[in-house]
């Protein structure tokens, strides 16, 4: 029998790319590579027949005609897998939803006296309580993969029951989105914070450097030499630091930071100070300073209770107008950024013979890092909540099947076929 002309194909700029780059790519899976490579020739100028195709790429010409139809038929997506059926299922819908279902609730609310799911627990609430079939452990631990449902993990969570949380974290972060702006004006937005008890710790032997084939090593026993609190005041504009070292963070250690943080920083005709809701923040001292710095009347019978301060603190009449973060969200304040840098670069695998060493060194610390590495931190959160709708179809399950890529570097295919959802803003 005569054979059958194969489809011409004819690839346009972008397509031809993409296969050239999935071609290219090292992390490209073999099977993907070769059908990128069947459609590329199949579209040269010289039209060549499927046979010669096979030859060249040494496969079979059936091969070769069965992607180059999916492609003509479906575009790049033909190049997957198709999805395949399998055995149908043995467990009904309802068996699974009610699965999910008492995974999805706390123990207690099933009259379970454990506080933790397993396995073996939830068989055991859909025969007795629900009186369902025999299912088995198994069974219930493909059904909660595939909706990538863990109950057995969980994690820490704080909630803030700030009733203007959204109204203080747009402020704040509009601070920080316009600090360039305001330092242009003659502003200066400053996060100020303690890191309190750091602990000054000497190993008791000698840390030893990293070698070839071999980490850095560290001895876990240590002698303690006391702590010391760090308090941190940071220019959001440019990312100097204006600090104090001390032993606590009392009142009149917090006053002496501010004042210390106003003299070396930047003279400016405004001034808006981030901070969080600690007591020493909005002390009666802070208020007969800022009213000294603002040149306004100081009245103390006015400000006998938190409140009273805070409001006093944070009048947008002043020249210094204190910010306060929300209840249980100092993570808004920048400060907290710096502080991270610190732990990682100086206090994580610090050893110290005396709390003497220990100020020596971190004051040349913080000198070197006002003068080399001192920048405004990039601020990409404005204060409005982040929902990500993640359907079954991308969880971790369809990750290790290879259809779908959590990697923040995802893979030239993965990026092609598998493009991560962006965050969308939660409608107003």
């Amino acid at each position: 029998m005569p054979m059958p002309f194969a489809p011409r194909i004819i690839l346009s700029q972008n397509d031809r790319r993409d296969l050239q780059t999935l071609v290219r790519a090292h992390s490209t899976p073999q099977s993907l590579g070769l059908r990128a490579r069947i459609i590329l020739k199949a579209a040269d100028a010289a039209q060549p027949t499927n046979l010669k195709i096979s030859r060249d790429l040494n496969c079979s010409n059936h091969t070769v005609g069965k992607w180059r139809r999916r492609y003509v038929d479906q575009g790049l997506a033909g190049l997957q897998d198709a999805i395949r059926p399998g055995r149908p299922r043995t467990i009904a819908a309802s068996t699974r939803v009610r699965v999910i279902s008492v995974a999805s609730e706390l123990p207690q609310d099933q009259n379970r006296t454990l506080t933790r799911w397993t396995l073996d627990e939830i068989v055991a609430t859909l025969t007795d309580t629900f009186e369902l079939d025999e299912i088995s452990r198994a069974s219930v631990c493909r059904i909660l993969q595939e909706v990538d449902l863990k109950p057995h993990q969980s994690e820490y969570w704080l909630n803030s029951h700030d009733a203007d949380f959204d109204a203080k974290a747009h402020a704040i972060c509009h601070l920080y989105t316009q600090a360039r702006a305001f330092y242009e004006q003659g502003r200066l937005v400053v996060c100020c914070d303690e890191k309190t008890g750091m602990q000054i710790l000497e190993r008791k032997a000698p840390t030893q450097p990293a070698q070839s084939g071999r980490r850095e090593r560290r001895e876990h026993e240590y002698i303690r030499h006391g702590t010391r609190v760090l308090m941190n005041s940071l220019a959001v504009a440019t990312g100097q630091i204006a600090w104090s070292l001390g032993k606590t963070r009392k009142i009149p250690d917090f006053v002496a930071h501010l004042k210390r943080a106003y003299r070396l920083l930047p003279r400016m005709e405004r001034y808006d100070w981030v901070m969080d809701n600690l007591n020493t923040h909005w002390s009666l001292e802070v208020c007969r300073l800022v009213a000294r710095w603002c040149q306004v009347p100081f009245e103390p019978y006015k400000l006998k209770h938190g409140a009273q301060r805070r409001a006093f603190l944070s009048d947008p009449n002043h020249r210094h107008v204190f910010h306060f973060t929300p209840k249980h969200g100092s993570w808004l304040n920048q400060a907290e950024l710096f502080f991270g840098v610190l732990h990682r670069r100086f206090l994580a695998r610090g050893s110290f013979r005396s709390a003497r060493e220990f100020e020596n060194r971190l004051k040349q610390f913080l000198q070197d890092y006002n003068t080399r590495h001192a920048h405004p931190y990039r601020w990409t959160y404005t204060g409005e909540p982040l929902v990500r709708d993640t359907p079954f179809s991308r969880t971790r399950h369809q990750q290790r099947q290879g259809r779908a890529c959590f990697s923040p570097r995802p893979k030239p295919f993965e990026r092609l076929f598998y493009s991560l959802r962006p965050y969308h803003r939660q409608a107003a």
